[in-house]
């Protein structure tokens, strides 16, 4: 396979001065909160589409898991992209796919192209992403780039928790028949905004010096392969009677594919070529342990906020703005410690995301908690207060995290090792999604003969206890990463 041609080999990035670099970080930070807020805003427009375009358990599944799986599926080879060529270029093309699928979106007409549109998204979102993470990894260097993770991460924590509330807000708005298509409609001036911006500000040259410009495509297309494979059958489950067992074959290619790539790779790289994924990455022990976490975090917490609109909304009779607004509390206290985080992690290290884990699994426990003690008119509140207690903790997750898991990443890598960091946080996301919406259908399902207010209460109880696993699983690889820098520790200082 012949080497891609590309631009020239570029000086590394001398930005003038503090205000240019952070006005570039703000756009791309920017975006990438367009992004995760199309992730959560649609909880709680799902009763509202379902009832205008007749979406039933799949579709509501295809909705949001067909964004995640999409988006799992680009990261990795537009991250790779961008590492190699240009981080500006494909960042302008990434938007731009995203504001027109958002226009697709705003005028889809039946479920079938709604869904469509999502999953348009959804690739446009994983072209973006990368860009994003190696943005931050070529304009910031060492505490410096601690804080700009602060300030992501608690960007990032304000979109997946404030996008219930703005969903809420829209659909209450523009009503049933018109609120859930404002949710596309706002992408659409903010999109071109942003590209204007982006366009101006973004850096266009970087630091190739240390790559290697080799493409693998046919190993892309195996990894590609794998990921959809083992994500789709996920993406499928919806706990009720219309699930094909057949689905779960999938597994059996994900197998096989995944076989496939890694002797293409092994040959490749005896070819003296570059692969698509630098294993030599995953021997890092901080990286390899901050997937880990991330994966498992992320899959609770997307699933965490469906299941709770769906009850809230369906099972209690709570409009959306309600639904949406018991987020509130977590959004605000996650961002602040999100951005404390990102000033202290570098004194603080593992054990501070093992207290925020903590924290949040405090939270969720107190959910689940107020689901069989509080009375139903109440549960707003009592929510909201128990989300607080998550959110304290959920800031000192993200973005302690994602720098602790790239501080040992050379820069040439930052765009694919975020990226790879991100496919396991859209996997963790469906099998997150896939296993607390299968879980509260099922439960439903089960108890047709009990009232509405007890079939949802057991549902939502159940669901939870699912998410509440989940974060107990990222708990203990953080608990063993913690174990693994004071071993490093303890050799580096003998």
């Amino acid at each position: 396979m012949s080497k891609l041609s590309g631009p020239p080999v570029t000086e590394p990035i001398n930005l003038s001065g503090d205000r240019t670099r952070w006005r570039a970080y703000a756009v791309a930070v920017g975006v990438a909160s367009l992004t995760i807020l199309d992730l959560a805003k649609i909880n709680v427009a799902i009763p509202a589409i379902s009832d205008v375009l007749g979406a039933g358990a799949t579709e509501v599944q295809l909705l949001l898991s067909g964004f995640v799986l999409a988006f799992g599926l680009l990261l990795v080879p537009s991250g790779r992209i961008g590492d190699l060529y240009s981080r500006r270029f494909m960042f302008l093309l990434g938007l731009i796919l995203f504001t027109l699928a958002s226009a697709a979106g705003t005028f889809a007409p039946t479920i079938e192209l709604l869904i469509a549109a999502r999953i348009f998204q959804g690739f446009a979102a994983g072209i973006l992403m990368p860009q994003v993470l190696g943005l931050v990894q070529q304009l910031f260097q060492g505490r410096e780039r601690g804080q700009a993770f602060g300030v992501f991460g608690a960007v990032i924590g304000l979109s997946t928790a404030f996008g219930p509330t703005l969903g809420g807000l829209l659909v209450g708005v523009g009503g049933e028949d018109f609120g859930w298509r404002l949710l596309f409609a706002m992408n659409i001036p903010l999109g071109m905004l942003a590209l204007v911006m982006a366009f101006r500000l973004l850096p266009r040259t970087q630091d190739n010096s240390g790559a290697v410009r080799d493409f693998d495509l046919v190993g892309t297309a195996l990894l590609g392969l794998t990921t959809f494979s083992l994500m789709l059958p996920f993406v499928l489950t919806t706990g009720t009677d219309v699930d094909d067992p057949a689905r779960w074959w999938w597994l059996v290619v994900m197998v096989i594919a995944a076989s496939l790539f890694l002797v293409w790779e092994r040959a490749y790289l005896a070819r003296g070529k570059v692969a698509i994924i630098d294993f030599e990455l995953f021997k890092i022990s901080t990286f390899r342990n901050g997937i880990l976490i991330s994966s498992f975090y992320f899959a609770a917490l997307p699933a965490t906020f469906i299941v709770l609109t769906l009850f809230l909304q369906q099972g209690l009779g709570f409009s959306p703005v309600v639904a949406g607004m018991v987020t509130i509390p977590f959004a605000l206290i996650s961002a602040y410690t999100s951005y404390r985080s990102g000033k202290v992690v570098h004194k603080r290290g593992r054990p501070l995301v093992v207290v925020g884990l903590l924290a949040v699994l405090a939270g969720f426990g107190l959910v689940v908690l107020s689901s069989f003690t509080v009375p139903d008119s109440l549960m707003p509140i009592a929510v909201a207060i128990a989300m607080t207690v998550a959110g304290a903790g959920g800031g000192a997750v993200i973005s302690p995290n994602q720098t602790l898991m790239l501080e040992d990443i050379p820069v040439a890598q930052g765009g694919l090792a975020g990226s790879l960091a991100q496919v396991g946080q859209r996997i963790g996301t469906a099998i997150g999604l896939a296993a607390a919406l299968s879980m509260f259908f099922y439960v439903l399902a089960e108890e047709e003969t009990l009232t509405q207010s007890v079939r949802y209460h057991d549902a939502f109880a159940v669901a939870a206890l699912v998410v509440v696993g989940l974060v107990s699983v990222a708990l203990v690889f953080a608990l063993l990463d913690t174990r693994v820098r004071k071993s490093h520790e303890t050799l580096a200082s003998s």
